[in-house]
């Protein structure tokens, strides 16, 4: 048959599996609604202008709507109507004269043309949503699309890097390549241009282990943003959660996603993704009604329990999925399987994640999604990232969640940009971050918990950070605050861009500072892309609607932010030829082995061991560590002892030199310099210091040496 072909025959079909599956025959068709009266499946022509068909799902087993057609075919364009109450004040927001994007769909074709017809109310009703709206979206709505999944996977399998071994790169699909000139134009911003040679080069020259994918599921771009002709970005806005989103493919296919993660796991480079399961683009009681809303308000969403015409709204984005519905537990862990089954990706990071542990209110960190992971044979084995907080009360829970599961440790971020900026008192609090945050991941054995990062999509790039005092987001057009104000960023002196080379020079040491912090801290580093090459958003801290220059890469380096790519792939790398940067466990502060070293030692400038009192004092802002390289006790995938130098790494915020004692443990050894962060590449102009010497430590500077015991 062909896609406009009327369909003749309609069986009863199968309630599992939930969505459009096609079995290399037909296509079966199961939709969960624990309270409507009728549901139609409605197909279109090839073009998704005209509905060309409607079929009464008569089947239902176990609240779930089902039917098989055996002339179906995939490429078929569909979409749901549902029946029922339009009862807002109990919850209940059926309205068949508004096509719905089905909860499984794997494929959604073409975006919403906005109007007040998506709407289930009449915009400008008196009585707002609990009027009724007669109008039909069909022709303005995007459509499902029947897929088939089969894939040349060949002997693709996961790089499985170890979390010790990681470095992760949170990049944005479109952004990363939209103005790569090794990219055809026809190819930037998509998949398929993620998986060209140029980018995959780049990524392995830096030493990338794992990219992270800013969002992918479908999303939708907010009407107030387009009728701004602006754009959700960023693409916290999903609407579907096993469909990639199609304005990143250059064919229009499924197959473009698995051919750039098949391409990547290649070049041993693991795919993280971005995912948003704790609202929809539905937004609140005067959103639209696109999916959820209209095949089932009260299973979907969470309400108030008093008054059920409004949305609990834990996540500032106007609503807040039901965790405690079997329907959405089913919905987020058949989708998670599915990206990792028939997607092949290696793991997720999950935006606002303490939403998903509010069994009611509060946040239960053993809540029964986290439950439902852990015993799960696939889920349990892939790479877990939480973003610890939402914007309720209690939502705040970093160190907290479950074995398993690594966090973005925003602590770690504050600490080290308020270390550099200068602030005082946080010897204490830089040696708890630069060790790995064992305050907050020990107690539960979560050496490699904290997913350690200095920027991140949401904030100040690297560059801005040392170049802005406050943010400047006019270009957002918005009157409302959008942005933190709380950056802890320093300018180095003048406000924006400047031509004064003592400020320009500055901003370039403290960028290194940063970067190098990143890598020899323990945990795992996480850069945000761009940052390794200067990248600005021009001062805006929050460009999630920014779909322009201001957000894209920039692949016109000019010489000093090709200083700082080389920078950044040494540090990179000097990471990966020690291990005592990579360890598996805490470091202790005890005697190795009942003798007199220490597997760490905090030390002052003047080459001594730090005291109570010196880690107190709110003057000081240096700071030796001396990484011990017999302590490790530790061995790599096939057993064998992992061994490392002796290494010294110094620390100077203050703004003027310092001399630093190098420690004398053996008055025949000498310290090599690895790195020094006061040159552009790093290297100094001398390079080996006997010990009991001074090294002179720039102001502003970072230094890391090794011990070496030859004459």
């Amino acid at each position: 048959m062909t896609k406009t072909t009327t369909i003749t025959a309609v069986w009863p079909g199968r309630p599992y599996p939930r969505g459009a599956f096609w079995d290399g025959e037909g296509v079966n068709f199961a939709i969960f609604s624990a309270h409507a009266e009728k549901v139609e499946l409605c197909l279109f022509d090839a073009k998704g202008k005209n509905e060309v068909q409607r079929v009464e799902l008569k089947e239902r087993s176990d609240l779930v709507w089902h039917c098989y057609l055996p002339e179906a075919r995939p490429g078929l364009l569909y979409g749901f109507r549902v029946y029922g109450p339009y009862r807002p004040e109990e919850g209940h927001r059926f309205n068949p004269n508004k096509l719905l994007i089905e909860p499984y769909a794997k494929d959604i074709v073409g975006t919403p043309l906005w109007s007040d017809a998506h709407f289930g109310y009449r915009i400008g009703a008196k009585e707002v949503d609990l009027s009724f709206s007669r109008r039909d979206n069909a022709n303005v709505m995007p459509k499902c699309r029947v897929i088939d999944q089969a894939f040349a996977w060949g002997n693709d399998h996961p790089p499985d890097i170890q979390w010790c071994d990681m470095v992760i790169y949170e990049l944005h699909v479109k952004g990363f390549t939209m103005q790569h000139p090794d990219i055809l134009p026809k190819l930037r911003g998509t998949y398929a241009g993620l998986a060209m040679d140029p980018v995959i080069e780049h990524l392995q020259r830096l030493g990338v282990t794992t990219v992270e994918l800013m969002p992918v599921h479908a999303f939708l771009d907010d009407r107030h943003l387009v009728e701004r002709d602006m754009r959700n970005y960023w693409g916290y806005n999903s609407i579907g959660f096993l469909a990639p989103d199609s304005r990143y493919s250059a064919s229009g296919q499924i197959s473009e996603f698995k051919t750039m993660v098949k391409t990547l796991h290649k070049a041993g480079i693991e795919v993280i993704l971005d995912v948003v399961y704790n609202h929809t683009a539905e937004g609140s009681q005067l959103g639209p009604t696109l999916s959820f809303r209209g095949i089932d308000n009260t299973s979907y969403y969470r309400l108030v329990d008093d008054n059920p015409r409004f949305y609990m709204d834990y996540t500032g984005c106007g609503n807040t999925l039901d965790m405690q519905e079997s329907c959405v537990l089913q919905l987020m862990m058949d989708s998670l399987r599915y990206w990792v089954l028939e997607m092949h990706v290696d793991g997720f990071r999950f935006d606002l994640a303490s939403t998903l542990a509010r069994e009611l209110h509060e946040v239960n960190q053993l809540g029964t999604f986290f439950n439902t992971i852990r015993q799960d044979p696939v889920l349990s084995t892939i790479k877990l990232i939480a973003e610890p907080w939402d914007l309720g009360e209690g939502g705040y829970q970093v160190g907290n969640f479950p074995l398993g599961w690594s966090e973005w440790n925003d602590k770690y971020r504050d600490s080290i940009r308020a270390y550099w900026k200068g602030d005082g008192g946080l010897l204490g609090e830089m040696a708890q971050r630069l060790t790995g945050s064992s305050d907050l991941y020990e107690r539960s054995g979560r050496s490699h918990a904290s997913i350690n990062f200095i920027s991140a999509h949401d904030g100040f790039t690297l560059h801005d950070l040392v170049t802005y005092d406050t943010k400047h987001n006019e270009t957002n057009e918005e009157d409302s605050p959008n942005g933190n104000d709380n950056n802890n960023s320093w300018n180095c002196g003048v406000e924006g861009e400047t031509e004064d080379p003592e400020i320009n020079a500055l901003r370039a040491r403290q960028k290194r500072n940063f970067l190098a912090t990143l890598m020899f801290s323990q945990g795992v580093p996480m850069l945000l892309a761009g940052d390794e090459m200067g990248r600005t958003q021009q001062g805006n801290n929050n460009a999630y609607c920014q779909d322009n220059a201001i957000s894209w890469l920039s692949w016109e380096l000019k010489q000093q932010d090709r200083d700082l790519l080389a920078f950044t792939q040494r540090i990179i790398s000097l990471r990966n030829e020690h291990p005592l940067f990579r360890r598996h466990y805490f470091f202790k502060g005890l005697p190795i082995r009942g003798g007199e070293v220490k597997d760490i030692i905090w030390l002052n400038p003047d080459g001594s061991e730090m005291s109570e009192v010196d880690w107190n004092q709110e003057f000081s802002r240096c700071l030796g560590v001396h990484f011990v390289g017999d302590s490790l006790f530790e061995t790599d995938g096939r057993g064998q002892r992992l061994i490392d130098d002796n290494l010294l790494l110094l620390i100077n915020a203050h703004h003027e030199d310092i001399a630093f004692t190098l420690p004398e443990f053996d008055e025949h050894f000498y310290w090599d310099v690895l790195l020094d962060t006061f040159d552009a590449i790093g290297k100094p102009e001398s390079s080996r210091y006997k010990a009991g010497q001074g090294y002179p430590v720039h102001g502003r500077s970072l230094v890391l040496l090794k011990q070496d015991k030859t004459q």
